[in-house]
């Protein structure tokens, strides 16, 4: 269900939507600072060019944002459920932190998700 030719594999494992053969991003450590938004310009196994047309990415920001906030609800209510005497403002650091935290993931699966909207999977 989730291997190879699904959506969840190539966002998981950092590969090519078409071929999920060559890498996406350059450095597979999402937290080495340095590089995290270095991309691949083109898959080293199908040549597919990752950025479509010029400033295809800002798209990602969309995903970016419903990702972001479907992990500040959840975090807000898992806090208020298990913590519910937990003022409001710890609540808020705890997320804010944790949010920062994730940024780089993120960032990946949002540019991930958003091409392999348009780019579907051909096996090989």
């Amino acid at each position: 269900m989730f291997g190879k030719g699904s959506i969840i594999y190539s966002v998981t494992k950092n590969k090519c939507p078409r071929c999920q053969e060559g890498d996406f991003f350059k450095n597979p450590n999402s937290y080495k600072l340095g590089t995290f938004t270095e991309m691949h310009v083109n898959c080293s196994s199908c040549g597919l060019k990752y950025e479509i047309e010029p400033g295809f990415f800002y798209g990602s920001m969309y995903v970016s944002y419903a990702l972001n906030v479907a992990w500040f609800v959840t975090l807000w209510v898992a806090t208020s459920v298990l913590a519910p005497d937990m003022a409001k403002m710890t609540q808020f650091l705890i997320i804010a932190v944790t949010l920062l935290a994730m940024y780089p993931i993120m960032y990946r699966y949002a540019r991930l998700l958003y091409t392999n909207i348009f780019v579907k999977y051909k096996r090989v």
